[in-house]
């Protein structure tokens, strides 16, 4: 999909949660008597970046704002696996001298890594950012997919045999992390490592915590979909709408209203994908037990404290049966000590034998614990 139509739900998002314009602008800053607002068009994952701080303290607020924005541009580039910047190693770095020598990081990579590994232990090898070769093909017919869609042709589709190649050159065991020197070394020269699906979530995070300790008591930050709230909402509990693939329900097909702060992250398959000449629609996540992109849902949200968890759990339901994504949440639960709830919207042919809720032309699956939490249209 053209990166405009993904600013655009992006912004329709953000409304949803914050009421403000959505006119583009590259910083478009807004206030009210106790709150304070700012759109950042600038270079943050290739999506927007939203804030807004609920204070009376406009200087303080524009200064948050300003921070976030430097943090998540900064780690943006860190966390980058196809461009080079000067003076930074960053993922692509990394990946550029597999099988060559370690790297020197920012320790924060080395954070970003460990974490990862965390949720393929997990998950059972389900989230594997190791994977990088198999999904730099599908980027690669992907992007050529979508140009060719937008002249009205069809995309084309890699070889059983292309994907079967690439899908060998994987695996925790070729990753080598030393803490003390800061390096990061791949050790076979056809792994490649690949964050897609944990970066904007854990910088998000990142950049929530340093807002918390300097001062912000109440407000957003949404990173293209990535939604952290802090603190209590002045104004009543929050809500947040989960988008409906089709468009119908401008406010959401369902929508989350809670009292405390949480994270909500939303992969879906209705964003990046493109049309190719088996007659198939081919969306961005990629299922490592069959190489092919998940077209299991068309959406799986996830609340929980944590946005980069959220951000892993929400890639690896997405491509898990709903049994075991309930196993997942479990695990994440058991292990942290933080509870984490999802919501899959699936077409009425793959509700997989699950208790759901009939809404517009799909139905809504949920975790327990969404019960009180859900606002149906």
């Amino acid at each position: 999909m053209k990166k405009k139509n993904i600013i655009l739900n992006t912004i329709l998002t953000i409304c949803l949660l914050t009421g403000c314009a959505t006119k583009a602008q590259k910083s478009a800053a807004s206030t009210v008597a106790d709150s304070y607002s700012n759109t950042s068009m600038e270079e943050v994952f290739d999506t927007v970046f939203s804030f807004k701080e609920y204070t009376t303290n406009k200087e303080l607020a524009a200064s948050h704002f300003k921070t976030s924005e430097k943090q998540l541009q900064n780690y943006t580039q860190l966390f980058d696996i196809y461009n080079t910047y000067d003076g930074i190693n960053n993922l692509k770095t990394i990946n550029d001298n597999a099988g060559i020598k370690p790297v020197e990081v920012d320790p924060v990579i080395i954070s970003l890594l460990k974490e990862a590994k965390n949720f393929y232990e997990w998950s059972n090898g389900e989230f594997d950012i190791t994977i990088g070769a198999l999904l730099k093909v599908w980027h690669t017919y992907r992007e050529e997919g979508i140009a060719l869609n937008e002249e009205g042709k069809l995309g084309k589709v890699p070889s059983k045999e292309e994907l079967e190649k690439a899908a060998k050159n994987k695996g925790w065991e070729y990753v080598e992390i030393d803490d003390k020197a800061n390096t990061v070394y791949i050790t076979n020269p056809d792994v490649s490592l690949d964050v897609g699906g944990i970066a904007k979530g854990y910088a998000t995070e990142l950049c929530a915590k340093t807002m918390q300790d300097t001062g912000m008591t109440s407000g957003i930050l949404n990173v293209g979909r990535n939604i952290r709230l802090l603190g209590e909402k002045k104004d009543g509990n929050w809500s947040v709408g989960i988008t409906d693939p089709e468009g119908k329900y401008a406010n959401g097909l369902v929508v989350l209203s809670f009292s405390n702060a949480e994270s909500i992250v939303t992969s879906g398959d209705y964003e990046r994908y493109y049309k190719a000449e088996d007659g198939n629609i081919y969306p961005h996540i990629v299922d490592p037990s069959t190489m092919y992109p998940a077209r299991y849902y068309r959406s799986v949200s996830i609340l929980t404290e944590d946005s980069g968890a959220a951000d892993c759990l929400s890639t690896a339901l997405f491509t898990m049966s709903i049994e075991d994504g309930k196993k997942l949440l479990q695990t994440y639960t058991e292990k942290t000590g933080n509870p984490a709830e999802a919501i899959w919207i699936v077409e009425k042919d793959k509700t997989q034998n699950e208790k759901y809720k009939t809404v517009g032309d799909y139905n809504v699956i949920y975790t327990d614990g969404l019960e009180d939490k859900i606002l149906w249209n």
